[in-house]
């Protein structure tokens, strides 16, 4: 067995001594599918260290405690004070900037971030002009010194040195706020940062009973602290008052999950494109097999047997996918260390993009595994070959099913593939759903390719239709020949047009259900932190404005849903976003209009006995919770335990006012609140309503809900462009399939082409009937790549997104016109130099 091996390692060395001809489509597409996930691994690891290298930082301490409504109470800045070298706090809500007075007042939206002397704890501010934070947010003028983010600066046409206010309290701008260290941790987005001192809100009627704040206490402890076990104790003493904890082993929770959702995505996108080579890898090896006939042929003759002949191509099969898996490693990881400093620009933490192992290894394990899947098939039917086959032109053996063993490697190696994207992808279904569309897509491609040969076949039979149209006809009967490239063109070419296609239709489709469809129905604005005293004056002032079509109101608190029937929630929901953190919650004595309850009864409106609740049904069905099932919620610190009596549909989309979960009014008496209001008026009248309702109301906070319509638009494009980017390689995979193809076919047609100027054909025949070949073979990929867009533009944005899904005409209409005019170009790339040979060379040369 040794000697066997041997040498077959000999032979095959012998053979590869010939060069790369006839292999560099095999290394092209081997080599864009590693690198691709190479790519996306390796920035997604950078990413992750600097999350974890950077945790104190990004935290602003060694760990932080929170509350939603309220500051901590004596004992519990005791508790953090006897823990903790230092505890610094921070305050964090929306509110209003004002600049100027009376009509010609300019307002915006701001996240007002309240501190103390201690802060920050852990890293630096960078201000501009660089001055000390101490010195920026002191007095400056008979005024206490604030910093605001440069957009926000030039939004309001300001300079360090002009007021503004806040509330009722007046700051002047001392400095541009550049960077803050923790501003990846902030509990609050929409808006850009206005930096203050906590002090210097006393009086400014923002932080009143019930108004929306959080307050963060950061903790700089001792080298060598115990995180895991500070943290169990914390949970111990502050059960049940509504503590949330954070510390620096993962100070960005939510940034994580999102990256490794994203990159998880971007990998299966890459997995598509190492998919697509392999189709190439598998028609490379298959005309490898053809050529090496008599190789084979000539082996068997002197007495070589089927064990030693496969020894030999596999070998070189294997060195082959350890040079393109290498290359793809080496590009993989050296673009993005080119491009460190771009990604590093465009990242809110330090980046220091460098080798990652792991990611590596998870690209190579991909490129290994693919390229056995797609050897071994073509590979196998080499045993078919006979010695006789060196004198006589019979190709390569039998078409059919591989052996048994082949067909038990081919089993293994698909297994292996599916249980590799699940161990290394954070979402397994996701993995296994890519997976299982890929295998798909695959399949109805290749039933196309069938289906689009024989119909070619019996058009190209049509005398009556193709009389008089030679070039046609021709072109029909090459896409049904016996060795047409259709099936390696519709499968290459159909699988990278779909993933393109289904990223265009998914963008359109959100892009549709965010811009369109939801302005139709949202509210102007969102309007939070109207005092209980306030809100008849709210309703009575937009009742006044004519241009106001409706305004909805509803009491605010949050609170967090601790329990589930007495066990902690996360157990039962795990990490699903109605337990991750403080949710809205807010009372009824009735149903609000419109409600529609699915099942159960809602409260009597004079309800006294045991806390009731009523849930969103959507949400109640994903954490598992129904009629009967008891929650407990934690608000204020006061733990609240209510029963579901009821169910009723939520539309959060519509951008009112919707809450996942609704107590009877008696569970929350006496706790401190505020309320929310919604304000349905036309766009032109967006203006005067928040100039009435902010002059009358400075305390209240206005969040202009087409402003996140534009940042959700804004989040969707730059994910849309990276994955675009992701679809882009699996279609260069195609292309690179497509001219492979041609490639291979360029032969053929030049026997073709002679054949043609034989009986007469002039070369604009000639070439019209490759075009058309080509061009159809192009145009079915594309059609069938516009269905398989549309369908996963329908699943995502009507079933995950759970929107109207609307079909995007321009973009299927761009897929199907790349399609066909990517295999023309490489159908017309390979036909010149058979189009110009001449026939007498051509023909004497297959004789």
């Amino acid at each position: 067995m040794t000697g066997d091996l041997a040498l077959a390692a000999r032979i095959a060395r012998r053979e590869l001594r010939g060069g790369l001809a006839g292999f560099r489509v095999f290394l092209l597409c081997l080599i864009l599918g590693v690198a691709a996930i190479a790519a996306v691994g390796t920035v997604r690891a950078a990413i992750g260290t600097g999350l974890a290298d950077q945790g104190r930082v990004l935290l602003g301490g060694d760990a932080q405690l929170s509350f939603t409504y309220r500051y901590a109470t004596p004992e519990e800045r005791g508790w953090m004070a006897a823990q903790a070298e230092a505890v610094s706090e921070v305050i964090d809500f929306r509110s209003m900037v004002v600049r100027g007075a009376g009509d010609a007042a300019e307002r915006a939206l701001t996240r007002v971030k309240a501190v103390d002397g201690l802060y920050p704890l852990v890293g630096d501010l960078v201000l501009d002009p660089p001055i000390p934070l101490d010195q920026a947010l002191g007095q400056a003028g008979g005024l206490p010194g604030a910093v605001m983010d440069g957009v926000l600066v030039d939004r309001l046409g300001m300079q360090p040195g002009d007021t503004f206010r806040v509330g009722l309290a007046e700051f002047r701008l001392t400095a541009r706020l550049l960077r803050e260290p923790d501003s990846a941790t902030s509990s609050l987005g929409i808006a850009p940062r206005t930096l203050v001192r906590s002090a210097a809100l006393t009086g400014a009627g923002l932080l009143e009973p019930g108004s929306i704040f959080d307050t963060d206490y950061r903790l700089r402890l001792a080298p060598g602290t115990d995180l895991a076990a500070l943290e169990a104790k914390a949970e111990a003493d502050f059960d049940g008052a509504g503590m949330r904890w954070t510390d620096a082993r993962r100070a960005t929770p939510g940034a994580e999950r999102f990256v490794d959702r994203i990159a998880d995505f971007l990998v299966l996108v890459g997995l598509a494109g190492l998919a697509v080579g392999g189709i190439g890898i598998s028609a490379a090896v298959r005309a490898w097999m053809e050529r090496k006939t008599e190789t084979i042929a000539t082996l068997k003759a002197l007495g070589a047997t089927a064990g030693l002949v496969r020894a030999v191509f596999l070998i070189q099969l294997a060195v082959l996918t350890a040079l393109g898996v290498g290359l793809g490693l080496l590009l993989g990881a050296g673009l993005p260390l080119l491009a460190a400093p771009a990604i590093a620009a465009r990242m809110p933490i330090a980046v220091d993009v460098a080798l990652a192992p792991a990611a590596l290894a998870e690209a190579a394990v991909y490129g290994v595994l693919v390229a056995g899947l797609f050897t071994l098939w073509p590979l196998s039917r080499m045993a078919g070959v006979r010695a006789a086959a060196l004198f006589r032109d019979i190709g390569p053996g039998r078409r059919g099913w591989p052996d048994r063993g082949t067909a038990l490697a081919l089993a293994g190696l698909a297994v292996a593939l599916g249980l590799a994207a699940v161990g290394f992808s954070g979402a397994p279904m996701l993995a296994l759903g890519a997976l299982g569309g890929i295998v798909v897509a695959l399949a109805v491609l290749a039933l196309v390719a069938a289906g689009v040969r024989r119909a070619a076949r019996a058009l190209a039979a049509q005398d009556r239709l193709l009389r008089g149209r030679p070039g046609l006809r021709a072109a029909l009967a090459a896409i049904g020949g016996p060795r047409s490239e259709t099936g390696s063109v519709i499968l290459s070419l159909g699988l990278g047009l779909s993933v393109l296609a289904a990223v265009g239709q998914v963008d359109a489709g959100l892009r549709s259900a965010v811009s369109r469809d939801l302005p139709a129905r949202a509210p102007a604005y969102f309007v939070l932190d109207i005092q209980p005293d306030q809100l008849d004056p709210v309703r009575a002032l937009l009742a006044a404005i004519p241009m106001v079509e409706k305004v909805e109101t509803a009491p605010m608190l949050r609170g967090t849903i601790t329990r589930i029937n007495g066990r902690p929630a996360r157990e039962v929901a795990g990490e699903h976003w109605v337990v991750r953190g403080d949710r809205g919650v807010t009372y009824a004595a009735t149903p609000p209009e419109g409600t529609r309850i699915v099942a159960g009864e809602w409260w009597a409106p004079d309800h006294t006995g045991p806390a009731e609740a009523s849930f969103s049904a959507n949400e109640a069905r994903e954490i598992g919770v129904g009629l009967g099932d008891r929650l407990t919620v934690n608000v204020l610190g006061r733990d609240v335990e209510a029963t579901i009596t009821s169910l009723r549909e939520v539309d959060f989309s519509t951008g009112g006012i919707g809450f996942v979960l609704t107590l009877n009014a008696a569970a929350l008496a006496g706790a401190p609140h505020t309320n929310i209001a919604t304000i349905y008026a036309p766009p032109e009248a967006e203006a005067a309503v928040l100039r009435d309702l902010a002059g009358a109301f400075p305390n209240i906070t206005a969040i202009r809900v087409r402003e996140v319509i534009e940042g959700v638009s804004q989040a969707l494009t730059t994910v849309a462009r990276a994955s675009a980017l992701a679809a882009g390689v699996t279609l260069l995979t195609g292309f690179v399939v497509l001219i492979g193809a041609a490639a291979a076919g360029e032969r053929a047609r030049a026997w073709e082409a002679a054949i043609f100027k034989v009986l007469g054909a002039t070369r604009g025949t000639i070439l019209a009937s490759f075009a058309l070949r080509a061009g159809l073979m192009g145009l079915a990929a594309g059609l069938v790549a516009i269905a398989f867009g549309a369908a996963a533009g329908w699943a995502v944005v009507s079933l995950v997104m759970e929107a109207e899904y609307r079909f995007a005409p321009l973009p299927a209409l761009a897929v199907v016109l790349g399609g066909a005019g990517a295999s023309l170009l490489a159908g017309l790339a390979f036909a010149l130099r058979p189009l110009a040979a001449r026939p007498a060379q051509v023909l004497r040369a297959r004789d």
